[in-house]
């Protein structure tokens, strides 16, 4: 398979117009014509990651987030992003990335989340308006309720990098919210869902704050990297069958947090 018969495949699965305005997604780099016989799926497209695709040989890059989202005025090889670039040209690595047109998919990158964590009858949280059937993040139903606290333990066993929660631990919950990803805007939704329990990423303290305040469901923050890495096996396993090449799925964790501690 070529990069552009890739490109296209990829497209019709993530239209580029479900990405939101400000975003940037799609092919970035590479030569159409090129073959394609590996894919490396990864988180970001940063140093550590090119190196991992250029170690296995792969051909092409799948990313999540864009290398290129705010506008730069150089790629020079002395900046970040330069280097970057410079790296994947002379290995002959393309880039793909599909970032909100990924969230909203169904299935996207909400729905890897949620089963991972076990949920059942997955529902948009705010569904896309032209189509129901997507949208930003999910709601699901625990196979049975649980704890609080039992419910932060297996979010902390099936996703890496951490987990903070807040709330009484012997709440019991049911119903799930879910977003991959920064949720801070999805904490409404999550409301007026009535949900037991809503679980993203990079909440910030006032939003939170006020969240709970206002008796909002009990607030479960995991890493960043942590909430979107399910996604890539699903579009690992995508690739594999309609498009018959090799994929590797990076588990190189890009979080910038790297050292946790906790009160002794």
């Amino acid at each position: 398979m070529r990069v552009a018969e890739l490109v296209r495949l990829l497209e019709q699965r993530y239209p580029v117009s479900w990405a939101e305005d400000w975003d940037r997604v799609g092919f970035v780099l590479g030569e159409p014509d090129a073959p394609v016989t590996k894919v490396l799926l990864a988180v970001d497209c940063d140093p550590a990651t090119v190196e991992e695709a250029a170690t296995a040989g792969a051909d092409l890059m799948f990313t999540h987030h864009p290398l290129l989202l705010r506008g730069v005025s150089t790629l020079a090889p002395t900046t970040y992003k330069g280097r970057i670039v410079h790296r994947m040209i002379r290995s002959g690595i393309a880039l793909y990335t599909a970032h909100t047109n990924g969230d909203v998919a169904n299935p996207g990158v909400s729905d890897a989340l949620a089963a991972r964590l076990g949920l059942r009858d997955v529902r948009p949280l705010r569904p896309s308006p032209d189509e129901p059937s997507r949208g930003h993040g999910r709601i699901g139903t625990l196979p049975a309720p649980v704890t609080l606290a039992e419910f932060v333990g297996l979010a902390a066993a099936v996703l890496p990098g951490g987990v903070r929660a807040s709330g009484d631990p012997s709440t019991p919950v049911t119903t799930v919210a879910v977003s991959g990803g920064s949720g801070d805007a999805f904490l409404a939704d999550a409301v007026r869902a009535g949900v037991d329990a809503y679980l993203t990423a990079d909440l910030r303290h006032h939003p939170a704050q006020e969240h709970l305040a206002g008796g909002g469901p009990a607030l479960i923050d995991v890493t960043h990297w942590a909430s979107e890495r399910p996604w890539l096996d699903d579009v690992a396993a995508f690739l594999r069958t309609e498009a018959g090449v090799e994929t590797i799925v990076s588990d190189v964790d890009t979080s910038p947090w790297t050292l946790w501690r906790t009160p002794s």
